[in-house]
């Protein structure tokens, strides 16, 4: 059965060229994971729109929590006062989850819509998921509003924005700088604000190194599980247990943790393989859709540590550990997170298990 290809919807970068070659929209939908630039738009759209001055009168900030269809048409059908446009946002309103009723007055605010206003929903905590069944929410939608993606940056804007962002503090990186900060701290550009400020603070010089960015960066997920494997790849099993226990100290679920060490094992494995294949970083790269060859240059150097046996049985029973983490009641999660990194440090270096060729053990 052929895999069902994903809708392409306008950017960001679309957007802006909309709005500089014309007037915008009545109705968007904003949605994706770069709330930054998601908010970039919003206040883009507002300066357009709004007069200053006159923001308490024509720009209405509506949250979906509990908000009735019908209060948002009374607030987009408020005349604008000494000004020609309206501006009204309304953040986290699943419109595909409203009951019949709601979807009927939607579909027909949509379809009689004022040509003074112009709306925006705004998904930042809930995902924008359409609803093909509701056929007529969906015609009104395709026909009146416009859908607007936020999406991670490639890597020439971020590193583009990013040095926009230091020159601001007088400060300047090289590009292995850059990428060691969104490979430590993510490509997602509201975290990195206050990383960058934080950062920026701190450096003595001018420029910024890869030093000062692991003096004080907070690293993501993905960072502090490379860090806990690469220890254990190093045989550094004190280093790999401090790292899970500060995970376990700022309250990270532990599924969440498995999650990420699956991935990153997984991972870990086609690096390895990629040695063995004579393939370069560029191959993983491309196999696991990074933006930069950066971390996939990091796991070949991780890979050289450990054999493809190795990887093996790390995979495996990372994946038996998730079925028992999923179907067993009133499990000590974090015990068996910390059992089954003793069990990684365990294997580190052995070709055989138990006696028998590693291989030859997994199912």
């Amino acid at each position: 059965m052929a895999k069902k290809k994903e809708e392409a919807y306008p950017g960001y970068d679309e957007l802006r060229a909309a709005l500089q070659s014309g007037g915008p929209a009545n109705v968007y939908i904003f949605f994706g994971e770069e709330t930054y630039l998601m908010q970039q738009a919003v206040e883009q759209l507002r300066t357009m729109l709004v007069p200053a001055g006159f923001e308490e009168f024509n720009y209405h900030r509506l949250t979906g929590k509990g908000l009735t269809v019908q209060e948002l048409t009374e607030t987009v059908e408020a005349m604008p006062m000494m000004a020609q446009n309206t501006f009204v946002t309304v953040t986290d309103l699943d419109i595909f989850k409203l009951d019949e009723a709601q979807r009927a007055a939607l579909v027909s605010l949509l379809e009689d819509f004022p040509e003074y206003c112009t709306l925006v929903f705004l998904y930042r905590q809930i995902p924008y998921k359409k609803d093909g069944k509701m056929k007529k929410l969906t015609a009104a939608v395709a026909a009146h509003a416009t859908e607007i993606e936020f999406t991670q940056q490639g890597r020439q804007k971020m590193q583009k924005w990013v040095r926009r962002r230091f020159a601001a503090f007088d400060k300047e990186l090289d590009d292995n700088a850059i990428d060691h900060l969104l490979f430590t701290c993510g490509s997602l550009m509201d975290g990195l604000v206050p990383e960058i400020n934080k950062i920026a603070a701190y450096t003595k010089g001018q420029r910024v190194t890869v030093a000062d960015i692991d003096a004080v960066a907070d690293p993501v997920l993905d960072a502090r599980i490379f860090d806990m494997t690469n220890a254990v790849t190093a045989r550094d099993y004190d280093r790999a247990a401090a790292v899970l226990a500060e995970l376990f100290r700022m309250q990270t679920e532990p599924m969440a943790i498995l999650a990420a060490l699956s991935r990153e094992l997984r991972q870990l494995y086609t690096a390895r393989l990629a040695l063995d294949g004579k393939k370069d970083a560029v191959w993983v790269k491309d196999l696991w859709r990074m933006t930069s060859d950066y971390p996939a240059k990091k796991l070949m150097q991780s890979a050289r540590a450990v054999s493809r046996p190795w990887c093996r049985e790390a995979v495996r029973r990372c994946q038996t550990l998730d079925r028992r983490m999923k179907s067993e009641r009133n499990m000590d999660a974090e015990g068996a997170l910390k059992l089954f990194l003793m069990e990684l440090a365990g294997l580190k270096g052995r070709e055989k298990l138990n006696g028998y060729d590693i291989d030859s053990a997994i199912i």
